[in-house]
């Protein structure tokens, strides 16, 4: 796996977390997303393992226990608002690179055998829930 490291490709104009072609994984332990990781082989090299505290500062723009920082309406803002509420909760995150339907599946075999609690694929114009 790779750090993570929040880039303009991964933000909308407004600001609002959007990482077109990748999957955004929310589980409840990192141990979850090693687990994921490790059955993706090659593909888990471009994988990214975010901490609850990562997905605050970074997707969700808060400071501590400050709401103020919160993204605007629409639903690129409140999936980051679901993010933002797992990761209060101590859930991490597994952003990782999907190149179509194969891909998306074998992906998803994995995930389905975790605790997850949240997946979405960034496509070009739409949001694909996944769980």
């Amino acid at each position: 796996m790779k750090p993570f490291e929040l880039t303009k490709k991964m933000l909308t104009i407004g600001g609002v977390f959007y990482p077109t072609g990748h999957a955004f994984i929310m589980l409840p332990t990192e141990a979850e997303g090693q687990q994921v990781a490790g059955e993706l082989g090659a593909a888990a090299d471009q994988a990214m393992l975010l901490d609850p505290k990562t997905v605050l500062r970074d997707i969700g723009k808060v400071d501590g226990d400050d709401d103020s920082a919160m993204p605007d309406v629409g639903t690129e803002s409140a999936t980051v608002m679901k993010y933002i509420a797992l990761a209060r909760q101590g859930h991490h995150a597994l952003m990782i690179p999907v190149d179509g339907d194969e891909e998306k599946e074998r992906l998803m075999v994995a995930v389905r055998k975790t605790g997850c609690s949240y997946a979405q694929l960034y496509h070009m114009l739409a949001m694909e829930d996944l769980i």
